[in-house]
């Protein structure tokens, strides 16, 4: 009996990974398809992500999880670039060459970090947001 539940827990592990792994693939391989990290206003964490952006939404799914569901959606019309800066002493989870934009949304101060490759496409696309009325 022992096991027999040691070889179901081993193949549940097994399953696991593979489902993460083929997620991950699945996200990383569209379109648009970028590494980002998100810092919501009044956090101290930052979380890594993969974000899509094109058409009228960001969608940002966290890169340790296995939901299909982005964990953020931010309109491309309500997304407004305030400051751009580089990881600070507090930004230890950064890589050294990431740039950090501060966004206001509508849910709020957000702080987005990226590649400096990916910062030119992200901010012309923001830029390029039919008016709003």
């Amino acid at each position: 009996m022992t096991t027999a539940l040691l070889v179901l827990a081993g193949v549940l592990v097994v399953v696991l990974v593979v489902a993460f792994l083929i997620r991950r693939r699945f996200l990383l391989s569209g379109l648009g398809a970028v590494t980002m990290w998100l810092r919501p206003a009044g956090s101290s964490r930052w979380s890594v992500g993969v974000a899509w952006y094109g058409g009228d939404a960001l969608l940002w799914y966290r890169a340790v999880s296995l939901s299909v569901r982005p964990q953020q959606r931010l309109c491309r019309t309500e997304v407004h670039v305030e400051s751009r800066r580089g990881p600070g002493r507090d930004d230890v989870a950064l890589p050294d060459d990431a740039v950090v934009l501060r966004c206001d949304t509508n849910r709020g101060p957000t702080e987005l970090a990226m590649d400096v490759s990916t910062v030119t496409g992200f901010l012309s696309w923001v830029e390029s947001a039919p008016p709003v009325h």
